[in-house]
């Protein structure tokens, strides 16, 4: 396993905001970690709906996320055991799909603040909400 995080799309779209959030999120980012394409998906849907952010905003974002961080491809055998992940954790079909790509990515820790923190992943994944004391 690796010490780089990956992280949830939720993590990179609070850098869309101001506050201590977006402060946490830009610093864990700016240290570097592992994406999937479904994260940088997720935040180009949610960055444009919710945020209003015009398509060079969000193409510029997306530009500087690939910089800073690995991101991880997007494969049958991932969304397989993504469905079996969803299956046995009782998750979204999303977060099945979150959580097979940090593993894929052989990560330890995967940054969100829509999962449970705290929970591990087939002993070797841990979920940590980055902004919970």
């Amino acid at each position: 396993m690796t010490e780089a995080p990956f992280f949830d799309s939720n993590i990179l779209l609070y850098t869309m905001s101001a506050g201590p959030k977006a402060d946490v999120a830009g610093a864990l980012i700016a240290v570097g970690g592992t994406i999937s394409v479904q994260v940088l998906n997720e935040f180009a849907h949610v960055s444009r709906r919710k945020f209003s952010a015009d398509f060079a905003t969000v193409h510029h974002s997306l530009s500087v996320f690939r910089r800073l961080l690995r991101v991880d491809p997007l494969t049958v055998g991932g969304h397989q055991r993504g469905l079996a992940l969803s299956e046995r954790y009782r998750l979204s079909v999303f977060d099945g799909q979150i959580l097979a790509s940090a593993l894929n990515a052989n990560c330890n820790v995967l940054y969100s603040e829509d999962l449970q923190s705290g929970q591990i992943i087939e002993d070797v994944l841990t979920i940590r909400n980055p902004f919970k004391s």
